[in-house]
């Protein structure tokens, strides 16, 4: 009797390995695709809110002023190297997207896992799809937050005179003129909206899913 329960735990044990890794691996393929939307997109955003930095910068004659997310793309297919300057930082985009998302997507599945202790996860209760939803979105960001920040002042950089030349130099004159700290500037805010954030949208595709049979 021992014997067949220990099998049968070594099996359930394989089976929610099993479907961990498949998570990873879809996950780190999703964020393959989603850096290719992201990172223009992401430049554009990166670029307005950095506007009033831009704007004390302009008016010694050095900084662009953008008036929305149309004038920047224009400005930078314009002036930036056409297309190319849109995928701007696509470099520290894959570094965070992909890892991130294999991260996001197996933690998911392995607290399902866990909290469905070997039994079927389709049947885990709404709160405990919140509770993976949102340990899910921090791990996101606790995997790979400091990429973020080197992708975020690189597209934000200066197209004629940059201060950094690629991810690893910006990494490096962060780390030697702001330390650590300043590779995790904005990470509070950050968890406070990716936590409740993935949290209600791994709630959404669940219940749609779960709806759509």
């Amino acid at each position: 009797m021992q014997g067949q329960w220990m099998q049968l735990s070594k099996q359930l044990q394989q089976k929610a390995w099993e479907a961990c890794t498949k998570q990873i691996v879809c996950g780190a393929g999703a964020g393959v695709a989603v850096s290719f939307l992201a990172c223009p997109t992401e430049l554009i955003k990166c670029r307005l809110q950095a506007q009033s930095a831009l704007a004390d910068v302009s008016s010694s004659g050095g900084g662009v002023k953008y008036s929305g997310p149309m004038d920047v793309a224009k400005h930078v297919l314009r002036s930036e190297g056409g297309m190319k300057g849109l995928f701007k930082g696509l470099a520290p985009t894959f570094a965070r997207e992909v890892p991130g998302n294999a991260a996001m997507f197996g933690v998911y599945e392995g607290v399902k896992q866990l909290i469905a202790g070997g039994q079927d996860t389709s049947q885990l209760g709404r709160g405990s799809m919140v509770v993976a939803g949102g340990v899910a979105g921090a791990s996101f960001w606790c995997m790979v937050y400091p990429t973020d920040v080197v992708k975020s002042v690189i597209q934000v950089d200066d197209y004629k005179n940059p201060k950094f030349f690629g991810s690893i130099d910006a990494f490096k004159k962060i780390l030697k003129s702001e330390g650590v700290k300043g590779l995790y500037k904005g990470f509070g805010p950050a968890m406070a909206r990716s936590v409740p954030a993935n949290a209600a949208c791994f709630l959404a595709y669940e219940v749609t899913r779960s709806s759509l049979g």
